[in-house]
């Protein structure tokens, strides 16, 4: 009988581990209807186009603008976001939502079914939100143990949107290690505020990021949560609401900066064409849109391209792609983390293991050792051309992910967007090789902490394997 139960158990296990591997074991290619309907130039505009935008490279100042958006909405609030915790910055952000509500505002909010079931299953402040009139939260591909094959098409997509005002899109997640100056653990990242008002309405990214949204939102994978009356009813989720309004309260009187408009127009700058790049948006293996996309933006830069990514985990055709803009372009630039200062320890593996063969396509690297975690996921080419969204330079980002991003012709943006850039690549290390670095007088690389250095041992022992999924 115990045998039984060990064979049982054991066949369990297999299934749960073959179906959620085998599916995305071979990577999609690039159709030709895809490559054929690529045209560089609809990425340029010869004029202004009415849209204005401005770089978000503060976690202070993202809280800050994104309870300023909701608190001045009178229509419609969207929110897509990877996770969402009710840490201190998120649930600043479920109480602006909830108000927006009680104001008559619609609100929808999109959230993965991965981080939903850590962070928000069950708990009472999100469930006052969902059963609030005027609010539907929706679960991309809720987590379901008896379907493996779906567990790894997570959404990565992180927008939020208010009337026709603008939208900000970038790589944070809600919670306090992207948003809020609070001390503790933290990431560094971007974000594009896009103002929209001005522009023809028809013609606005904003059209373009909203039907995005819907096409996400309608699918059959998404399903409405927290609705039930069961909640509605429950004291620690009444509860909840009444702390939710103080706790907006108290918001209002801390920060009443945050609320007060302001001239939009002022604060940003002049763009001739916002354009949205987008992954398939199902839950299974994915065509590599947004990379070929980008890769093949980047081929035809003049001068120079530099991009950002908290880490990078490329099969051969990715490397394929970076060593053919190398060979088009006099100048190509990579920072990403270090080894020590990664946060993603699969990450920081990998990046050790393949540093060599990402070197050989002919890109420069710059390493960020600054002590906090770079999330940053931006690119800029040339004078112009300007990249923010969600994508990493990983097998995950052009192959499992739904992944958005940015596109901004735009000299001043481009300059803005550099300058910010600058400020991490001035203390970054500069690669050699894979063994060695240029110093500069009195830089010091940062130790591998032991901890640390075990766990990436480890993962390189037990987990090389499994690199198209991380």
């Amino acid at each position: 009988m115990r045998i039984h139960r060990v064979l049982i158990v054991v066949g369990i296990i297999l299934f749960v581990v073959l179906g959620a591997v085998l599916p995305f074991v071979k990577q999609p290619e690039i159709t030709e209807e895809t490559k054929n309907n690529l045209d560089l130039s609809d990425f340029y505009g010869e004029e202004s186009s009415g849209e204005r935008a401005k770089v978000i490279s503060q976690n202070g100042e993202a809280l800050c603008e994104r309870i300023r958006l909701i608190s001045q909405a009178r229509e419609e609030i969207i929110l897509s976001t990877f996770e969402f915790d009710s840490d201190r910055s998120g649930m600043m952000m479920i109480a602006a939502l909830a108000d927006a509500a009680q104001r008559g505002v619609k609100v929808s909010v999109l959230v993965d079914g991965f981080p939903y079931l850590k962070a928000m299953w069950g708990n009472p402040y999100f469930l006052s939100l969902a059963g609030m009139e005027n609010v539907e939260i929706k679960v991309y591909n809720p987590v379901r143990p008896w379907k493996p094959w779906a567990f790894m098409g997570r959404m990565h997509d992180k927008y939020l949107i208010a009337d026709n005002v603008g939208y900000i899109l970038g790589g944070r997640n809600t919670f306090d290690f992207f948003l809020g100056d609070q001390p503790g653990y933290k990431n560094y990242d971007w974000d594009m505020f896009v103002y929209t008002k001005e522009a023809d309405e028809d013609k606005s990214s904003l059209c373009q990021v909203k039907d995005y949204f819907h096409t996400v939102w309608e699918r059959s994978e998404c399903k409405t949560l927290g609705k039930s009356a069961f909640w509605k009813w429950n004291p620690a989720v009444k509860a909840a609401g009444a702390k939710l309004t103080n706790h907006y309260q108290q918001m209002m009187e801390k920060h009443k900066e945050w609320m007060e408009p302001i001239d939009y127009r002022e604060i940003t700058l002049p763009v001739n064409k916002v354009s949205l790049i987008s992954n398939p948006t199902h839950i299974m293996a994915k065509e590599p849109v947004v990379f070929y996309t980008m890769t093949e933006l980047m081929r035809q830069a003049k001068e120079e391209v530099i991009f950002h990514t908290p880490y990078i985990i490329c099969d051969d055709w990715m490397l394929e792609q970076l060593e053919q803009v190398c060979s088009a372009v006099d100048q190509v630039t990579m920072m990403t983390n270090s080894v020590a200062n990664n946060g993603n320890p699969f990450g920081a593996m990998d990046y050790q293991k393949y540093k060599g063969e990402i070197l050989e396509t002919g890109v420069e690297i710059l390493e960020y050792d600054g002590g906090i975690s770079y999330h940053g996921k931006c690119f800029a080419i040339d004078e112009r051309i300007s990249g923010i969204g969600s994508f990493n330079w990983d097998m995950r980002s052009a192959y499992l992910d739904t992944e958005v991003m940015l596109i901004i012709d735009s000299i001043p943006l481009n300059e803005q967007l550099r300058e910010e850039m600058e400020k991490y690549e001035k203390d970054s290390l500069k690669v050699v090789d894979k063994d060695s670095y240029d110093l500069k007088e009195g830089q010091k690389m940062q130790p591998i902490k032991s901890k640390y250095k075990f766990r990436i041992d480890a993962l390189r022992l037990l987990g090389g394997w499994a690199r198209f999924l991380m």
